[in-house]
């Protein structure tokens, strides 16, 4: 059972930040299983059971972040991570381009959320296409998204907008990517047993959100009759 991550966490974290080779995280490795990784796994595994309770037919695959670089991508930084996660993400074809509800944490903050880590261009061309044919669903789940506390939409737009749908749409419309996030600075609730609560009933919450765009890659490609 998950019974909050420690002030070691953190500390971890720093250090790996500003100590980012191997002999350290040999002489620290300890650290990072007992006060990283396991809290993580437990963490995303409750949270995961808690939404497979309460909405069954939506399964949901568990995947925690390791904490190694790869090593073809570490483009003079180094070997390791300094912050780490967990998704929980539908179990399709991993090719396919889906949503995935987050748990990160990093030295200076913790973040949970739904979205796409980089949303394929094809995928939001079908995001706005579905708006463009019938933009009421969308239109209530971002009255939905003003009614929630903490969270907020994020994600990069595009230099040059691809529409202008209405102002309540148009924060949605114009971005590459998609991120529903709420951040937070590292606090009391991060070192308790509720944080687990406090997570998934974030993803309760977000879930018309997930239901909408994990469908949105079996839509017909844009300009085709499918």
């Amino acid at each position: 059972m998950f019974d909050g991550f420690r002030q070691e966490s953190l500390d971890f974290l720093w250090g790996i930040r500003f100590n980012n080779e191997r002999g350290w995280f040999e002489e620290h490795k300890q650290q990072y299983l007992d006060a990283v990784y396991r809290p993580m796994a437990e963490l995303g595994a409750q949270v995961q059971a808690a939404l497979g309770e309460k909405f069954p037919r939506d399964a949901l695959n568990l995947k925690v972040s390791r904490i190694y670089r790869d090593a073809r991508r570490l483009h003079g930084r180094g070997p390791y991570k300094d912050h780490l996660w967990f998704v929980l993400r539908r179990p399709e074809d991993p090719e396919v381009d889906l949503p995935c509800f987050y748990f990160e944490l990093a030295p200076e903050y913790y973040s949970c959320g739904l979205g796409y880590y980089c949303a394929r261009p094809m995928t939001m061309a079908k995001f706005r296409a579905r708006m463009d044919a019938d933009p009421v669903p969308m239109e209530k789940l971002a009255r939905r998204l003003g009614r929630m506390a903490g969270f907020r939409l994020e994600g990069e737009r595009y230099a040059r907008p691809k529409g202008d749908p209405g102002p309540l749409l148009e924060p949605w419309y114009n971005r590459r990517t998609l991120i529903l996030s709420c951040d937070r600075e590292p606090d009391e609730l991060l070192f308790r047993r509720e944080l687990a609560d406090f997570v998934g009933e974030g993803f309760r919450q977000l879930m018309p959100f997930h239901r909408y765009l994990s469908t949105l890659y079996a839509d017909p490609e844009p300009g085709r009759d499918g």
